[in-house]
């Protein structure tokens, strides 16, 4: 019996491990450009195709694996391919001349009528003056799509397309090229990696088109370019003329996120075309994991777009108040927070006892009469009946009541979903301790809303403590004037895992609550029970954030048509501020509204367009200075190849190259925390693009525990386009801090001008 079950346990291996070898998986391909023999790629790519095929033939004769299949070509940002190949196809690789590196394809997650002038834009005026609205720039956006016939996309009175857009717009489910537009210049979808890993896309429920079938694409486009429209809201909530950043650029859009997620070759592909195509600024609401760069292909691929003149903004991540948990971290791409605005949609909860909380709603409906209120063993007989668990509450218990839920398990509108199909009247949904005073508003379809964790320790007190506990909602609309900004609890922080040598994020926008552009399908809940239809839509995230920032990159870029993506991105973050418009310093809602916010927060701090249109100076940083910072980075020749795109480039084999030395608009600082006393001297260089003449000097807020001195302590420019270099010793004071990391700043200042540069000091 022992030799049977051997034997057999054996035939089981090779039966799985032949299954294994023969097993089609997506992969994302690198190939060295260098080593391309053939000028046209799609054809020397499907060489090699042929080449593995064969190869990989030889190795498993009995049983031959199946054809690979070749999805992408990437031929301008990066050089490689997407293929579906077995295990035996992907060794066969290594055998080719040229290849690079092949990773898995994987799914990445998706992370307004006031933010315009909560910015500081005004009609007629800087930015939003009749001729820097008049340039053409072109933004791409990778995403879910976009709904062409909204207003906000109509294209009366702009100009023709210009003739140096390359783009198309592609044919699918429900949409044909009569819907681009002088507006919407382009529109393509990649589904290709997507449908590898999920299979085919149900069209019943999603358009295997650009159609946006989510609403976050179509959000996140006229958030940085949709055209202004009057007498926009939700339910009459955020009423006011909406407009996106630069209301006359051009949108191409490039659907690569479905209902699953965004497969990263479609959007690698999605970012080649796009560059490919011609725009000028890129918008990315998504990302995956933090990992090295060199295992990152949307660090990969942005490098390449850089390198080709397009600005890249992409969302910080969704994971905060952890730290670290900041995503999208290289240097050249602008990595963006998400914060308050000044607009709130305050709920006032009374309770029976007299006891009042404000919480925050989308809800549309009248205010609430005093009703029963039930909770936990009071709502339901259960498990679950706490966090409202579908099935545990008790429709007898709960009819006609406020029910209160614990936040966490669904999506706030899901819950409501649960408590009113079990027949109750209101929802109080708490934040946990670790929710804090998060507030963000959702659209529900019941009376209800969210309440911080302070006041969800009372609520939960007071029902249990109470013979008869009740409570009443007045929801009371749109109300501006609050402090702000604040940074939101969600919102991910650094330092950067993949980058710590590099302050991420690099700066906060607007991400909380933000009116913007939605199709008629989904409901504003996305909810399939919800049937609502509105045009615009309020919601929440990094996502938000990033197109306020690409939408002011292409005003900077219209204002300052030669200035390079790390120009734009210095001039964003040396001109942001850190003080709220109550004069007190940015609070961050992830750790306690009375505790100020940090570099590893807001970065350089929240964007501040019309000073940014005049920073004085800025921050240059070239293809080489990025990829010398790769190989500060210890970076093989392999590794570096991958963004050095077929360019002879090779790390110095003498000098020592430092990561602080790559000319970034902040400074990031690293000490051993086990050594007493050491130091680290960094180099910048300034470009003077203001006034002349101008002699700026040097002001240091010191972090903690560190010694800063500059030299020299003045630069004096005398024309404009001229550089000067200074160098920063940094000095650490005896050991690190009880925080292992402290703040300070380094201002150059100017009659007119104040270029600030953030200091973050990490003991590790």
């Amino acid at each position: 019996m022992v030799i049977i079950r051997t034997c057999l346990l054996f035939l089981v291996f090779m039966a799985t491990t032949k299954t294994a070898l023969m097993k089609e998986q997506t992969y994302i391909v690198h190939m060295d450009k260098a080593k391309i023999t053939d000028s046209d790629h799609q054809r020397y790519y499907k060489s090699v195709i042929d080449s593995i095929t064969t190869l990989s033939s030889q190795e498993e004769e009995e049983n031959k694996p199946p054809t690979p299949q070749l999805l992408y070509t990437y031929e301008t940002a990066v050089s490689g391919f997407a293929a579906k190949l077995s295990v035996s196809q992907l060794r066969s690789l290594n055998r080719i001349d040229g290849f690079l590196s092949a990773t898995p394809d994987e799914l990445l997650t998706l992370h307004t009528t006031h933010t315009p002038q909560f910015l500081g834009l005004q009609n007629g005026k800087g930015l939003w003056s009749a001729s820097n609205l008049a340039s053409d720039v072109i933004i791409g956006f990778v995403d879910t799509g976009i709904w062409p016939e909204h207003v906000t996309f109509h294209d009366t009175g702009i100009s023709p397309v210009p003739f140096r857009w390359k783009g198309t717009c592609e044919e699918g489910t429900k949409f044909s090229v009569s819907n681009c537009n002088k507006k919407l210049v382009g529109a393509r979808a990649l589904f290709k990696g997507y449908e590898g890993i999920i299979g085919r896309i149900n069209e019943t429920e999603e358009y295997r088109s650009p159609r946006d079938s989510r609403g976050h694409g179509t959000h996140t486009a006229s958030t940085s370019a949709g055209n202004l429209v009057s007498q926009a809201s939700l339910f009459g909530l955020a009423k006011g003329s909406a407009s996106g950043m630069k209301r006359t650029a051009r949108i191409a859009a490039y659907k690569a996120c479905w209902q699953f997620g965004c497969a990263n070759s479609d959007v690698m592909a999605a970012i080649d075309s796009a560059v490919a195509d011609g725009v000028d600024i890129l918008s990315l609401s998504l990302g995956g994991t933090s990992r090295p760069f060199y295992r990152d292909n949307i660090a990969i691929t942005t490098f390449g777009a850089v390198r080709n003149g397009v600005s890249v903004s992409c969302s910080a991540g969704n994971s905060g108040p952890s730290a670290s948990s900041v995503i999208n971290g290289a240097p050249w791409i602008m990595t963006v927070a998400a914060s308050y605005t000044d607009r709130r949609f305050p709920t006032v909860v009374k309770l029976g006892n007299g006891q009042i909380f404000i919480g925050t709603s989308l809800y549309s409906g009248e205010k609430t009469k005093q009703l029963p209120l039930v909770y936990n063993r009071t709502a339901g007989n259960s498990l679950g009946a706490e966090f409202c668990f579908e099935g545990a509450l008790v429709k007898k218990l709960v009819k006609g009541k406020i029910v209160v839920c614990e936040s966490g398990l669904y999506m706030p509108a899901g819950t409501g979903e649960k408590v009113k199909k079990a027949g109750g009247a209101g929802l109080l949904l708490l934040n946990s301790d670790a929710e804090g005073e998060e507030l963000i508003a959702d659209p529900h379809i019941l009376p209800a809303a969210s309440l911080g964790s302070s006041a969800a320790k009372a609520i939960r007190q007071y029902v249990m403590s109470s013979k008869k506990p009740s409570a009443s909602l007045v929801f009371q609309g749109s109300v501006y004037g609050n402090t702000a900004p604040m940074m939101a609890a969600f919102s991910s922080r650094g330092p950067s895992s993949a980058g710590p040598d590099v302050i991420k994020p690099d700066v906060t926008a607007p991400g909380v609550n933000i009116l913007a552009a939605w199709p008629p399908k989904p409901s504003p809940s996305m909810l399939k029970s919800d049937k609502r239809s509105v045009p615009f839509n309020i919601i929440s995230g990094t996502s938000m954030s990033c197109p306020h920032v690409s939408g002011l990159a292409s005003l900077l870029k219209s204002e300052h048509n030669n200035w390079s993506p790390a120009e734009i991105k210095s001039a964003l973050m040396t001109t942001a501020y850190t003080i709220n418009n109550k004069r007190s310093p940015i609070s961050d809602v992830g750790s306690n509204s009375s505790q100020p916010a940090s570099p590893f927060a807001f970065g350089s701090g929240h964007v501040d367009p019309e000073s940014a249109a005049d920073p004085g100076l800025v921050y240059d940083i070239t293809t080489e200075d990025y990829l010398l910072y790769l190989c500060s980075l210890n970076y093989n020749s392999s590794q570096i190849a991958l963004f050095s795109n077929g360019v002879n480039f090779t790390c110095p084999g003498t000098s020592v190259v430092q990561s602080g030395d790559l000319n970034y608009p902040s400074f990031s600082v690293i000490f051993d925390q086990h050594r007493r006393k050491t130091s680290v001297t960094y180099k910048r260089t300034a470009k003077n693009v203001g006034s002349i003449p101008s002699t700026y000097a040097v002001q240091v807020k010191e972090p903690a525990g560190v010694s800063v001195s500059v030299e020299p302590k003045t630069l004096s420019f005398k024309k404009m386009g001229e550089k000067m270099s200074y160098k920063v010793r940094f000095v650490a004071l005896g050991g690190a801090t009880s925080t292992n990391s402290s703040f300070g700043s380094l201002t150059l200042v100017a009659e007119k001008y104040r270029v600030r540069s953030p200091i973050a000091v990490l003991w590790l």
